[in-house]
């Protein structure tokens, strides 16, 4: 059967939304999907949203960038407003819990949402550091294509050498991974088959 999931993520710079994005795509294409991903810079460094696209299929990406994603994800204000136009019926936004009235103000009360306290988490149980891994953890944990140990080959490409200088930093974003994923494997039924089906 054929599978085309799209993915918007939008944050301010500095968020690790570029490496959320680099990092899923890769672990995509271990798993054997095609698997396409474009950043988005805009004018982040002197104060913009940075944006991401993400693609992964069972087939070859026909084009770079999309009108309406499967799943968007903001991780600020000003992302909330930033990612509107990507927005449809049928997308799920995943957003940072701190964001609800944001969202609501900009989404109503109809859009299929879901909250996710990554910054709660990451200060409280481990590092701020890691915020964007846990919403890397929460995309896997959601969408259920690929293994998170292809996720952690990926990680291992991106940080290898911040874990060799660190060993900590490995265990920190492995647990941030993990926790992620928990949460968004808990939502998987209730989002997964209205999302894409495969």
């Amino acid at each position: 059967m054929d599978f085309n999931l799209k993915i918007a993520l939008a944050g301010e710079g500095g968020q690790g939304v570029q490496a959320v994005a680099e990092i899923i795509t890769e672990a995509a294409y271990r798993a054997g999907f095609q698997a396409l991903y474009i950043p988005n810079f805009g004018v982040e460094q002197r104060g913009g949203v940075s944006v991401a696209f993400v693609q992964i299929s069972s087939e070859p990406v026909s084009a770079p960038k999309f009108t309406t994603g499967d799943i968007v994800v903001a991780l600020s204000p000003r992302a909330v407003e930033r990612v509107r136009q990507y927005v449809g019926d049928k997308t799920l936004l995943v957003y940072e819990a701190g964001l609800e009235d944001d969202v609501r103000r900009v989404y109503g009360e109809e859009q299929r949402r879901l909250a996710v306290p990554a910054l709660a988490i990451a200060q409280e149980e481990m590092h701020p550091r890691v915020f964007n891994v846990i919403i890397l953890g929460v995309l896997v944990g959601i969408t259920g294509f690929v293994k998170e140990e292809a996720v952690q080959q990926a990680l291992e490409r991106q940080l290898g050498h911040k874990f060799a200088r660190d060993p900590a930093l490995r265990e920190l974003n492995y647990r941030a991974l993990e926790r992620g994923y928990d949460i968004g494997r808990g939502k998987r039924e209730a989002v997964y088959t209205n999302l894409f089906a495969v």
